[in-house]
Order: structure tokens, then sequence, then C-alpha cells
């Protein structure tokens, strides 16, 4: 039987709206659009590039206990009100993933809250061995 299996980061919004910060699904692991939250604060940096690495740990966090990280991604999806924020965050995000070089796309759109300046998703791939 595959599994699958929900991963919930303590979010409010996630028992708001119903939703899982990732999902399990066999090999594949599929993590939501994840913004700079720090769930532990409910707290928000200003700064883009802030916003990018604080983004970039959440989700590093639902990989890891998905059984993977960030060397497993295969997609990547960028969403950003302000496409000029873009640019500042490539360093950041060359950190993650640079090396793995995964299928990406950058879009422009709203966020739900109009302090978030950008949002991140990705699916990524369970090593068999893990």
């Amino acid at each position: 039987m595959i599994e699958r299996r929900a991963i919930l980061s303590g979010s409010v919004f996630e028992e708001r709206i119903g939703y899982a910060r990732a999902v399990v699904d066999g090999d594949r692991v599929h993590v939501s659009g994840t913004t700079d939250f720090d769930y532990a604060t409910m707290t928000l940096p200003d700064d883009v590039v802030e916003q990018a690495e604080q983004c970039l740990r959440n989700i590093g966090a639902a990989l890891a206990e998905a059984g993977c990280g960030f060397e497993d991604v295969v997609r990547v999806r960028y969403l950003l009100p302000d496409r000029a924020d873009f640019e500042p965050c490539w360093p950041v995000l060359r950190r993650c993933f640079g090396t793995v070089r995964p299928a990406a796309t950058m879009m422009v759109c709203g966020l739900v809250d109009p302090r978030m300046r950008i949002e991140i998703e990705v699916d990524a791939r369970r090593p068999p061995s893990r």
C-alpha cells in the first residue's frame, strides 16, 4: 500500500483553511505554498530576502519530516506580488537549489497578506533508501 500522510507545521492557517504544510504520497512530497511566517512566534520579517530565508527554513523542516531534503526537490514555484523582489532573493535561492537545478517557475500574483513578499512551493521525490 502506498504511504500517504500529512505533515503539519503547527500554523493556525492549516486548521482554519484545511490544508497541510506538506503531503507525502509514496515517494512524492508536495510542499504547500510556504510563506515567511515563523510559526513559533507567528511573526514575519519586512525584508524580502529575510522572508525568502524563512520560507526556505519552513520548507526545509517539512522536507526533513518527510524524509528528504532540498537535494530531492524536482520542482519549485516562486510567487511574488512585486517582480522586482525576485532578483534580490537569487543568492538565497541558489544556496538551496543551485546544484539541484529543479524545474522552476516564478509568478507575479497577490498573496493573502500584504506583508508577505514571497511564497515558495516545492515538489520533491524521496530516495528509496529513506
